[in-house]
């Protein structure tokens, strides 16, 4: 009975641990993207006509590595047997996506926009009973950052 509680107890702390992290990267999260809203991150491939100058264009990009929890990680291997949206991973995906785009334009800072701005992700895996199963997801933007003549 004892190991059952320390169990529980220990289960509780990670589910409650995890919980708080993720929210506290979300709200780093919207506070660096109200930060970068003057920064258009477009997808266009070419640059608007805009009748300026461009003194300069770069590559920029933003990796970011996130990992899910263990105890949403059981979760999610439940969720699987049972079928639904494996809202976990969801959640990891989408933090993984806009960490990468708003490390992207914090490397084209100063830039007037990116252009041809792309999101790739990966899984990196563990490999358990020959299952592969999430450990964390990668995400990688990137971009061209256009840097243009000051008018006048």
């Amino acid at each position: 009975m004892y190991d059952l509680i320390i169990f529980l107890l220990l289960v509780a702390i990670g589910y409650i641990s995890g919980t708080i992290a993720e929210r506290r990267h979300y709200r780093s999260i919207e506070k660096r993207e109200q930060e970068i809203l003057s920064m258009p991150l477009v997808s266009l491939k070419t640059q608007p006509r805009t009748g300026r100058t461009v003194r300069e264009s770069r590559l920029v990009m933003g990796s970011a590595v996130i990992s899910i929890d263990y105890f949403k990680r059981i979760l999610a291997g439940l969720r699987n047997i049972f079928g639904g949206e494996v809202s976990s991973y969801a959640s990891l995906v989408d933090r993984a996506r806009r960490e990468a785009t708003l490390r992207m334009a914090e490397a084209a800072k100063g830039a007037d926009l990116v252009l041809n701005c792309r999101v790739e992700t990966s899984s990196i895996g563990q490999s358990a009973n020959k299952r592969k199963m999430v450990g964390s997801i990668e995400a990688l933007a990137y971009g061209t950052a256009i840097f243009y003549e000051e008018a006048g």
